[in-house]
């Protein structure tokens, strides 16, 4: 699944590519890409609006319309947005395409038929705005957490942060997007393995020196995911097709077996929150609780 860099690279390329064009018409060829809005309906509110800017929340790409209103994206496991030039060669499974007057194209592809598109006010995706509490019903955009790479997102943010959750597993509760947006599998194992804290300690045992390191630990490896354009190890392309260069700088994330570039330790897979985990079993020390556990089963 696209993650904060790869959501990211494709932003800040979809912002030289599409901002002031202006929309012709929108088709779908997956019935539930907009639900629960009807297509036709998606491509009435649609049709004459200009493109304003273009922006990333969390995991969602954001396109920005004329008026108060923006397109949210959520690729999920397979999607891909593709700015394709008139006359481009088709691209496969396509679901819905956004036309441009100028003959250009915004193309949603998505093998799995996972992601979906969705009008949205702008103000439900304010960071500092006024957010609803969570519960069912309530769209996930309009409860999304800090962005890591903004200043609000401090030590002692953070701090607070895990106090509230402090008998959470911190590898589970980095991946909830209503408290930190944007962080997933891959970027949590790999921030977790730099700032040396397993990913099954409780959010509250964490000492204030470990804190700051996986603060920094976090951004550091969000801004290189950046840097490198994402990771593409299956499905992921920019909004130009091309691949990132991520996966080629993982330290932990499917490397079980391997030396731990740090110790020399083999790196373990272990199943955290339903999700595959990769951890350093020496710099990444397991919980008193899981050892003592681990001993009594031995």
């Amino acid at each position: 699944m696209p993650e904060l860099p790869e959501v990211e690279t494709i932003a800040r390329q979809l912002r030289e590519l599409v901002i002031g064009r202006r929309i012709a018409g929108f088709e779908s060829f997956w019935h539930r890409v907009t639900e629960p809005v009807p297509a036709a309906h998606f491509a009435t509110r649609l049709g004459g609006r200009q493109i304003t800017g273009v922006g990333r929340r969390g995991k969602f790409v954001v396109l920005e319309l004329d008026g108060d209103e923006a397109v949210i994206v959520s690729l999920r496991m397979t999607g891909k947005l593709l700015f394709r030039e008139r006359g481009a060669p088709e691209d496969t499974f396509v679901r819905a395409v956004i036309g441009f007057t100028d003959g250009t194209a915004l193309r949603f592809s998505d093998t799995r038929k996972f992601g979906r598109m969705a009008i949205v006010d702008r103000t439900d995706l304010a960071e500092d705005g006024e957010r609803p509490r969570a519960r069912a019903g309530v769209p996930l955009h309009r409860v999304l957490g800090i962005e890591p790479l903004t200043p609000r997102f401090t030590t002692g943010w953070l701090r607070d942060f895990l106090k509230l959750r402090s008998r959470s597993a911190i590898k589970p509760l980095l991946l909830d997007q209503r408290g930190i947006a944007g962080v997933g599998n891959i970027y949590a194992i790999e921030a977790l393995w730099r700032a040396r804290i397993h990913p099954l300690r409780t959010a509250g045992s964490l000492r204030p020196d470990e804190v700051a390191r996986l603060r920094e630990a976090l951004r550091f490896v969000l801004r290189k995911g950046i840097r490198l354009g994402g990771a593409s190890r299956r499905d992921y392309v920019d909004a130009r097709g091309g691949q990132g260069r991520m996966q080629r700088e993982f330290q932990m994330y499917d490397r079980a077996g391997e030396p731990c570039p740090r110790c020399g330790r083999a790196v373990m897979r272990t199943v955290v929150g339903g999700r595959g985990t990769f951890h350093c079993p020496r710099c990444q020390k397991a919980p008193v609780m899981l050892n003592a556990r681990r001993r009594m089963v031995g």
